[in-house]
């Protein structure tokens, strides 16, 4: 069922709410990544738009439940009233009689950031109380965080217990919808690429995906422990021995709908500057490593992609950070960019590497949520979707 949204209730000249995901990447008290405030300026423009009295909560980094002005949310503000060009008011906390007071002198059209929520341990822990000293700052409560969706904490979950009208912000509209539409009827050739190192990290998703996708990619450190369970020698490559039974379970339910590499590149040592060399996948020589897919593999999956109308991605196919192990990565990103299906690339690596490839903006769809994404194609329930309105 679609999400309601802040275009469909009322919020002339009410606080609004509103979380948001600044957990933005700091240097010496200086952003050097603005995409996730950026995410977030439809919301909120549409919010000042409408005359509403836009309240902003987000977390930044791992503060551990107390105050630490090294993750003070007061460069987001800054960077965010640049932004919009207007005034954003910083509040020295996010709960209190001061903030409260605050808020209440705000005018219509206000945008007020609030200091990062994780300053309290009880955020994290969705603690009741603390959710209820969230909402008093409210009377709408809007979440435009996909990022932490899937965490029921008390700015994500417990704060819409305590606040009547709850409904999702553009952002969050966009990743539902799209994501929702890929894993519940997509265009066909439906195509998932799934990468990264573990096979334990991923063998929800791949169960899931198998009851969906035409055809099943899997490649970077995790394809190791696939290809062990096909009987390779994998030599001093990562390999989840727990995980082998698993991978070949796996393989058998998926039959010729797993694509796995057909050859890869070899190292002698995890190393940029190591002897290289491309050999088949089964044929990986004893104390070398493979660090990515060969340039076979690549031809192959890219064939296989550019033809899927249909493609949702999530983990790289090796040690893409590492220049001469970066080939396959890229590849895969350059037959996303190319394809004329709808493309949805998911998790913070993936989202890294079609950056690094420069080709993020030809994608349909560059999720701003790694681990909420991931759960999401697992089939889990976010809490911080399922607390909101849907359109009956």
């Amino acid at each position: 069922m679609p999400l309601m949204t802040v275009r469909d209730i009322d919020v002339k000249g009410k606080r609004v709410f509103v979380r948001v995901d600044f957990n933005v990447p700091l240097e010496n008290g200086r952003i050097t990544d603005d995409t996730r405030i950026r995410a977030a300026l439809p919301t909120i423009r549409y919010l000042v738009d409408e005359g509403a009295i836009a309240v902003l909560a987000s977390h930044l980094g791992r503060p551990k439940g107390k105050r630490n002005e090294a993750f003070s949310l007061a460069p987001c503000a800054q960077r965010l009233s640049e932004l919009l060009g207007r005034e954003v008011v910083f509040a020295p906390d996010c709960i209190g009689d001061e903030v409260e007071q605050l808020v209440a002198r705000q005018q219509p059209g206000s945008v007020v950031l609030l200091e990062n929520l994780r300053f309290y341990a009880e955020e994290e822990k969705n603690d009741p109380e603390f959710a209820a000293k969230l909402a008093r700052l409210g009377e709408v409560y809007v979440n435009d965080a996909f990022g932490t969706a899937h965490r029921a904490h008390a700015s994500t979950r417990g704060v819409a217990d305590y606040l009547p009208v709850k409904v999702a912000g553009f952002l969050m509209q966009k990743e539902v919808d799209i994501m929702g539409k890929a894993l519940s009827a997509p265009d066909r050739p439906f195509v998932a690429i799934i990468g990264g190192a573990k096979v334990s990290d991923k063998i929800m998703v791949i169960e899931n995906l198998l009851t969906k996708v035409d055809r099943l990619i899997i490649g970077g450190g995790m394809a190791n422990t696939f290809l062990r369970a096909k009987g390779y020698d994998t030599g001093k490559s990562l390999v989840e021995e727990d995980r082998v039974e698993t991978a070949r379970q796996l393989l058998d339910k998926g039959g010729d709908r797993i694509l796995l590499p057909s050859d890869l590149v070899v190292a002698a040592e995890f190393r940029a500057d190591t002897e290289q060399k491309v050999v088949p996948a089964d044929a990986i020589p004893a104390g070398w490593m493979a660090l990515d897919i060969g340039p076979e593999s690549a031809r192959k999956f890219s064939e296989v992609i550019r033809a899927a109308k249909t493609v949702v991605w999530n983990g790289p196919m090796g040690v893409f950070e590492m220049e001469p192990f970066a080939r396959g990565t890229f590849a895969v990103a350059q037959a996303l960019a190319d394809s004329e299906g709808v493309t949805i690339v998911g998790g913070g690596d993936s989202v890294a590497a079609v950056e690094a490839a420069g080709l993020a903006d030809k994608m349909t769809h560059v999720s701003t949520g790694g681990g909420a994404s991931l759960e999401f194609l697992e089939g889990r329930e976010l809490p911080g979707v399922a607390c909101l309105a849907t359109k009956a």
